[in-house]
């Protein structure tokens, strides 16, 4: 059967596996390449079939290792500690490689684990447990700040006019603008919570009005590249949440950079992606990756959390609002961060959300 291009029939069950598996013949080429595989390599089986292990992926010596093994000794043999690159990441990996049987005798079937699959999903969790946390705290604190807020500049505008001396309006008007400033982060802090106005939208024209309002902001020194795979879907949910979210990801972006380097806005379809504890067929994955110096270490598993942020001058709620908004959409935020190179990933379910409330 060498040269036989497999498909799930020849295989049964392996379409719709969740763990990524590829099946080899006796000269170690592929013979088929299962949608969760297409998902975690970002390779599409049309691409790889046919072609040697080797080819397909630069650091495949364990891998071959493994199979020289299983081969030999006739047996499934579990090789860990593999590191590929995959698109300018590293995924930490373990294959197992079981020789075939019956009609796939001349085969062997390779399936891989990621190492931090279980972290993965446990912070997802953490971070969605934690959301809801977050919007209940950030709820109560907003209105518990608006009514003694709005008695203070009722009361400065009060005391302005009463006042004689011309000099001492300034003082005045520091505090009605301040509490104008206070007022505007106050209703940023209950926006979440307005109800959703739901449409389809292109999730490109989400990231052109980012470009356009980034690019406006700073106009010299910011470059924005864009990788868009255009055949993607559309979405369905609320368009100006998910501008803002994007926004917020993409603005603190540009501020780590001081408005020097470069941004990228990079969109790709993702295949059976697990969001908010359901399994979705497909996913739209958008990704800001900035040039900048990277989140540092220490608050990099608290940076959703509000009031957290990298910078002396942030308020710590742009991320919060963007989590919240995303999650939502019962999509996720994941982040990779490294001096040079910071990515943001946001995934979100191709099919139609039920919004919370």
């Amino acid at each position: 059967m060498n040269g036989v291009e497999l498909n799930g029939a020849d295989y049964p069950g392996l379409e719709t596996l969740a763990t990524a598996v590829i099946v080899l013949d006796d000269a170690h080429s592929v013979r088929y390449f299962n949608p969760a595989a297409e998902n975690l390599f970002a390779l599409s089986a049309k691409n790889v079939v046919g072609h040697p292990l080797t080819r397909v992926f630069e650091d495949a010596a364990p891998m071959v290792a493994a199979l020289d093994y299983a081969s030999s000794h006739n047996c499934s043999y579990t090789q860990h500690d593999i590191s590929l690159q995959i698109n300018g990441g590293r995924l930490e990996l373990s294959c197992t490689v079981t020789p075939g049987e019956g009609a796939l005798a001349e085969h062997f079937l390779i399936e891989f684990n990621v190492l931090n699959q279980q972290l993965k999903i446990a912070r997802e969790e953490r971070l969605l447990d934690q959301s809801v946390h977050n919007r209940e705290l950030i709820r109560n604190l907003a209105h518990e700040i608006k009514n003694p807020l709005g008695a203070l500049r009722g009361a400065a505008q009060l005391l302005d006019r009463e006042l004689d001396r011309a000099e001492l309006h300034e003082y005045t008007q520091v505090i009605i603008k301040e509490a104008d400033r206070l007022q505007l982060l106050v209703d940023r802090l209950l926006t979440p919570h307005k109800r959703p106005q739901i449409v389809r939208f292109n999730v490109h024209e989400i990231l052109e009005r980012v470009r356009s309002v980034l690019l406006a902001e700073h106009p010299t020194g910011l470059s924005i590249r864009r990788d868009y795979d255009t055949s993607l879907p559309l979405l369905t949910g609320d368009r100006e949440q998910m501008i803002q979210a994007v926004l917020n990801i993409a603005r603190n972006a540009a501020q780590a950079m001081q408005g020097n380097g470069e941004i990228q806005l990079r969109t790709r379809i993702s295949r059976r992606v697990t969001l908010a504890k359901k399994l979705h067929k497909l996913a739209i994955s958008v990704q800001i990756i900035d040039s900048g110096p990277g989140v540092p270490e220490d608050i990099r598993d608290s940076i959703f959390f509000p009031l957290v942020s990298g910078r002396d001058d942030g308020s710590g709620l742009g991320l919060t609002l963007a989590q919240t908004f995303v999650s939502q959409h019962h999509g996720s935020i994941e982040l990779e961060s490294e001096p040079g190179r910071t990515c943001f990933t946001v995934l979100l379910p191709v099919d139609e959300p039920k919004h919370d409330s």
